[in-house]
């Protein structure tokens, strides 16, 4: 008798811990092939709609890394959010308000003394990284104290009106200017503020670098490798948080994590100081979505307040729901259904038929693109669409929520129960059988 967790782990009852393990690794194994399979299938959709499009081997390098960037930073952010709400139901809409703090701490401690936007300690960026996460930690203790004793919705309020201060305040020109001729450093306002330029970058002027070139250059241009090992590194930090999470989900504290969430008042009666527990793993999601908010911003070379608006958290919410609250694997596989079909998707789609059919010009308005329906022409209404898919994709987003929370509010992969205990609670029947299948 088993019972599959969310994340690989199983609850066996009445056997050895080896088999246990044994058990572990298979779905461990089932769940790199879910997510693989995944990844596999929208890049193939996006290949072929890149060479439909009159793409060549550059485009679809292009587009894939693009996909796998996005596929990766959401899905940091994604699995840090399912710590807070899949593990422990803790409400938390200010993702993009510590994504913020984490880059911005990122940035002025590692940027160069003599940066043209804003200055830095010009420290090393691995403390810079460091720092970025202890900060945005420091802040979910900040919020964390007498937030949690709030519950559901009024915790999701005071976390957004946290995500906005923070961004406003970033925003304020004043506070730059305050904080240069006071410490030395500003954070640029609404202008933003430059990063560190991407380690990675400087490997092509190794050895290796010349290697990879010599390879790779025959048929990619230096721009697309230069991306593509940025994205590497960014998929050895996903695979580093996933692997922490399962470690957290699977031990004692992992254990009264999904109890809290379950029934926090059963919890407290087992002796265990749920509101510690809470403010501990608010913490540890808080450094880890700064983290995301380094590893994806932190590439770009600068980075300003308009990065970290609150369509930021809905939309890792999005992927989260997707895939299945509870679930790392489905955080992952939430995270690339979400890029590839409901945020690049439409727009890729939208080129490609502008690009195969004469639709002539938009109309300007919905009323317009309507009103030739009366007589059977869709031209104009396929023109509307395709010109405005950046803002109908959020009809999209909206659609799909609906549908998913009728059809299957658990997500992808949120019906997979979980084991509340590291070893089976039954006893042990006679021949080696459990009490339940003896008495049948």
């Amino acid at each position: 008798m088993t019972a599959e967790t969310a994340d690989g782990s199983s609850g066996i009852d009445g056997e050895d811990p080896s088999i246990r393990d044994i058990l572990a690794t298979e779905i461990g194994k089932t769940d790199f092939r879910i997510v693989i399979s995944t990844m596999l299938a929208i890049y193939a959709l996006f290949i072929v709609l890149t060479f439909l499009g009159g793409g060549d081997i550059n485009s679809a390098g292009s587009t894939i890394t693009r996909l796998t960037f996005l596929f990766a930073a959401y899905g940091i952010l994604t699995l840090a959010l399912n710590l807070h709400w899949g593990y422990t139901g803790l409400f938390n809409i200010g993702v993009a308000g510590f994504m913020a703090v984490g880059v911005y701490t990122m940035a002025l401690v590692s940027t160069s003394p003599d940066a043209v936007s804003g200055t830095g300690l010009g420290l090393p960026l691995i403390v810079g990284v460091i720092a970025g996460m202890i900060m945005a930690a420091l802040v979910g203790l900040i919020a964390a104290v007498p937030a949690l004793r709030l519950r559901a919705d009024y915790l999701a309020i005071v976390t957004l009106g946290l995500s906005e201060i923070i961004r406003l305040t970033l925003n304020s020109n004043n506070l730059s200017n305050w904080t240069l001729s006071v410490f030395g450093f500003g954070t640029g306002g609404g202008s933003g503020i430059d990063l560190p330029a991407r380690p990675t970058d400087a490997w092509l002027n190794t050895a290796f670098g010349d290697v990879l070139i010599e390879v790779l250059g025959t048929f990619l241009r230096v721009s697309v490798i230069r991306r593509w090992l940025w994205v590497l590194v960014m998929i050895v930090f996903v695979i580093a948080v996933y692997w922490l999470l399962v470690r957290v989900g699977n031990s004692p504290f992992g254990r009264v994590l999904k109890a809290i969430r379950e029934d926090e008042l059963v919890a407290q009666s087992l002796g265990k100081d749920t509101r510690w527990f809470k403010i501990k793993v608010f913490m540890l999601g808080c450094a880890l979505m700064g983290l995301g908010g380094i590893l994806w911003q932190g590439s770009q070379g600068y980075v300003s307040p308009d990065s970290f608006r609150p369509i930021v958290t809905f939309y890792v919410f999005v992927a989260l729901i997707i895939g299945g609250s509870g679930s790392n694997t489905g955080s992952l596989v939430g995270s690339i259904l979400f890029v590839g079909l409901l945020f690049e998707g439409p727009r890729t789609l939208a080129s490609l038929v502008s690009s195969s059919l004469s639709l002539g010009s938009a109309p300007g308005t919905f009323a317009g693109a309507m009103a030739p329906l009366a007589s059977l022409e869709m031209t104009p209404l396929l023109a509307y669409v395709m010109n405005n898919i950046s803002s109908l994709r959020f009809i999209l987003l909206g659609v799909v929520l609906v549908i998913i929370m009728q059809r299957r509010p658990e997500g992808v992969l949120g019906h997979r129960t979980e084991t509340a205990a590291a070893i089976g609670l039954e006893r042990p029947g006679p021949a080696g059988t459990n009490r339940g299948e003896s008495d049948e």
